[in-house]
């Protein structure tokens, strides 16, 4: 009989290999955990959990640059503040020197030191990167609070330096205006006693010669328009005294000028009592009405006769010389030009009435302020008159055109203000003080200017 054979090799080899695989299933769950679970994560979910941590970390990235930034502010504005202080500390220190105070040097000297202080301790303290110390917004206002005090503080040091300054000139001013009005008293002093004496050293120099001498004519010719423009001041003050509208009298001697300046306009008034007391300055007898004079035959003699008539008035008090020779040459100058100078209705608004002018229609003199500054006018340019009929060549008056082309050669200006903002074509609006030409030589006529067709300067 054939022996069975048992069939336990094909279950023993099926138990092996399911055997074997739970023992590797569990090698392998104890490699993947170690709590002996194996977590299956998917990959959306491991994306997300990595975006959310770097979001974390800029957030946390930004937040610390924000709040180093702010910091760096803060600290920018505490040093700020400081160098505010230590200006402002600094300007107390100077204030305190002038005028000299010994406490408040002290003061503010110990002030600066703190200050100074504090910026040392501010350097050390970004050096070492130590620069939080509060709150940055509390360290912000705050030195914006000290820098605002620190700049009100030096406004008020820079004011009161400015009101001393202000009151040392103002005490300079009044000083000097104190110097001033004695001068102008010692002046007058010495004009007094000069016509009391009859001493007049300008003139003394002034010599009779063969050979006509301008430089005589011109010194002579500047000693009377220093009297000239006298007149002229007291005459305006005397119109603004009476009320006059002083614009309008100027616009009517000279229409249609345009004045660089308001105060110009007493050249208009001078031009008239120029072209006034000049007029007849080429006839020997100055164009005296009814003056029955006889002169001198002979250009040498009629020459001695006026310098004789020059040197007995150069040094005299016109109103003394007028009361001892009412019928004198200069008298009778006196006499025609006054009439003609002085408009009736102008003397009637000065004074309320014609006294004066009835005195010396008549052969007297008045002795006021008015008359008095008229006749020493007068008497100066009889001086120059007589000088120049003196002289062995002839001497003869020009008056420049309206609008004709400036010329150095015969003109000169009275204002220097015109050639200092603009350069151009300059014409005359107007002559001031007329020119005067002894032989070959020219003395300059003194003319008001305008402009036209100007470029000016920038």
């Amino acid at each position: 009989m054939d022996s069975i054979r048992p069939s336990s090799a094909p279950s023993k080899s099926k138990l092996a290999k399911k055997f074997q695989k739970v023992i590797h299933l569990k090698t392998a769950t104890k490699n993947l955990s170690n709590n002996g679970f194996c977590l299956l994560i998917p990959q959306e979910k491991i994306k997300c959990c990595e975006s959310q941590q770097f979001e974390k970390e800029e957030i946390e990235d930004a937040e610390k640059q924000s709040k180093n930034r702010a910091a760096m502010e803060a600290f920018i504005a505490k040093l700020f503040a400081t160098i505010s202080s230590v200006k402002a500390a600094y300007a107390e220190l100077q204030m305190a020197q002038f005028p000299y105070n010994g406490e408040a040097i002290q003061s503010a000297d110990q002030a600066v030191v703190d200050e100074l202080k504090a910026l040392s301790e501010l350097k050390h303290s970004f050096l070492k990167k130590q620069i939080d110390s509060s709150p940055p917004h509390v360290t912000l206002m705050l030195a914006e609070i000290q820098e605002q005090q620190s700049l009100m503080k030096t406004y008020e040091i820079t004011m009161k330096k400015m009101q001393n300054e202000i009151g040392g000139k103002e005490a300079q001013i009044a000083s000097l205006q104190e110097e001033l009005a004695e001068a102008i008293q010692n002046n007058k002093s010495l004009e007094k006693k000069l016509n009391a004496s009859g001493s007049f050293s300008v003139l003394d120099n002034v010599k009779f010669s063969e050979a006509t001498n301008p430089k005589d004519f011109i010194m002579v010719l500047h000693y009377s328009l220093r009297s000239i423009r006298n007149f002229v001041k007291l005459m305006i003050r005397e119109m603004e005294s009476a009320n006059w509208d002083v614009e309008a009298a100027a616009s009517s001697i000279q229409p249609e000028v345009n004045f660089v300046k308001r105060d110009h306009k007493g050249f208009a008034f001078e031009s008239f009592v120029c072209r006034e007391i000049f007029s007849g300055f080429k006839d020997p007898c100055f164009s005296i009405q009814n003056e029955n004079q006889s002169w001198p035959n002979g250009n040498y003699q009629r020459r001695l006769f006026f310098f004789e008539q020059f040197k007995q008035v150069k040094s005299v008090s016109v109103l003394h010389f007028l009361k001892q020779n009412p019928n004198s040459f200069l008298g009778k100058f006196l006499k025609s030009k006054y009439l003609q100078l002085v408009h009736p209705k102008m003397e009637f608004s000065f004074s309320g009435n014609l006294n004066q002018r009835k005195l010396v229609n008549s052969g007297e003199y008045p002795d006021t302020e008015f008359f008095k500054a008229f006749a020493e006018m007068g008497r100066r340019v009889w001086l120059l008159h007589c000088l120049a009929f003196s002289f062995d060549q002839e001497v003869s008056v020009f008056q420049m055109r309206k609008n004709c082309r400036f010329s150095e050669v015969y003109m000169e200006s009275v204002t220097d203000e015109i050639f200092a903002v603009a350069d151009g074509d300059f014409r005359v609006e107007f002559t001031v003080v007329p020119g005067f030409k002894i032989g070959q030589t020219v003395v300059q006529s003194q003319v008001y200017l305008s402009l036209a067709r100007s470029v000016v300067k920038s």
